[in-house]
């Protein structure tokens, strides 16, 4: 999906003030202000300064950029949240967003900042804002628990948000065992298991994430079917045993060589009509979006590893056949991000 076309003047205000927008959003999020107008709107600006304790000066502020954004509508006097906001708080999806503002306000923008010198040294400078050891944002948290846990939590979240496109993409009908390379806290094995009960899971992952996933595979009684293995993913051998390996979010963090190696080792450990999955956003061959993929790429290229981006679909279709992979189908997702899945047979 390109851009509709050149910007106007409205579109370049927006893209001015981008980061005013997100911080009227966060503000919004933060002081409960669509929650307020979901349980009891539609409300005067008296009646949101009351409710949340704000000055008149304030709400005016806030309450003009949320209007003005299209976040809330305002109708004889009175606030309202956008359907769409309210479409997603019924039906329980809000808090996912809620997360990903979380996530944006406390690790992805301060890191933003340092965009022109990420492209210019070609690295993720952004590194730099997280205090601890390593080249890449998961062992520096590594360091730091508080934000660890905020992280994970956050990207089971973005999980959450996009496991429909894998649970629906990722026909499991006649695989036994499935290897979730780099699986975090179990969001995606756990989603796979539940909806394909005549499989089951290994998660291999650093320690840190582990633990979180050991509690949420316990929490919904999954661990006859789901286990989990310490491991470095480049450093460690794949455990064999598997009939598919699933990399989940996962190759949009690494180099063009670190994937194919991974691809390579995905090869190796598979026996013979074994196949592996690839899950994540993915950019278009053609270089001109979608807007989604091109504005994440921000915190790929400032934050997460040296060479992290979100590749285009060929990329990957290359690397699996230089894996030795023969067969390769593209199976985009239907909602409104650009995940989708490549699955290919050894």
């Amino acid at each position: 999906m390109a851009m509709a076309g050149p910007v106007d003047h409205e579109d370049l205000t927006r893209i001015l003030f981008g980061a005013s927008a997100f911080h009227l959003l966060h503000a919004g999020c933060e002081l409960g202000l669509f929650t307020r107008l979901s349980e009891e709107g539609p409300l005067t600006a008296e009646q949101v300064c009351a409710g949340l304790k704000l000055e008149p000066r304030a709400a005016q502020i806030l309450l003009l950029g949320t209007t003005s954004l299209g976040l809330t509508v305002r109708r004889s006097h009175r606030y309202g949240n956008a359907e769409l906001i309210d479409s997603m708080i019924s039906d329980g999806t809000w808090s996912i967003i809620e997360d990903i503002v979380r996530f944006e306000e406390r690790i992805a923008m301060p890191a933003a900042a340092d965009l022109v010198e990420a492209l210019r040294q070609n690295t993720n400078v952004g590194l730099r804002r997280i205090p601890g050891e390593g080249d890449d944002l998961y062992h520096r948290l590594a360091s730091q628990p508080e934000l660890e846990a905020l992280f994970y939590r956050c990207m089971r979240s973005w999980s959450r948000l996009s496991n429909p496109v894998l649970v629906d993409r990722a026909e499991l009908g006649g695989v036994s065992r499935v290897l979730d390379v780099g699986g975090g806290d179990g969001v995606n094995a756990i989603a796979l298991a539940e909806a394909n009960p005549g499989t089951s899971f290994t998660v291999v992952d650093m320690p840190g994430a582990l633990g979180i996933a050991e509690r949420r595979i316990a929490e919904r009684g999954l661990g006859d079917r789901i286990s989990v293995r310490a491991g470095d993913i480049f450093a460690d051998d794949f455990p064999t045993g598997h009939d598919c390996v699933l990399f989940a979010n996962q190759l949009v963090i690494w180099s063009p060589e670190q994937n194919a190696a991974l691809l390579r080792k995905a090869f190796d450990c598979l026996p013979p009509g074994g196949q592996v999955l690839i899950f994540n956003a993915f950019s278009e061959d053609t270089g001109d979006g979608p807007l989604y993929a091109a504005l994440d790429n921000v915190y790929f290229a400032t934050l997460p590893a040296p060479d992290s981006i979100l590749y285009h679909w060929g990329q990957y279709e290359d690397w699996l056949r230089v894996a030795g992979f023969q067969r390769v189908e593209r199976l985009p997702g239907e909602t409104w991000t650009p995940h989708g899945v490549l699955r290919a047979w050894k």
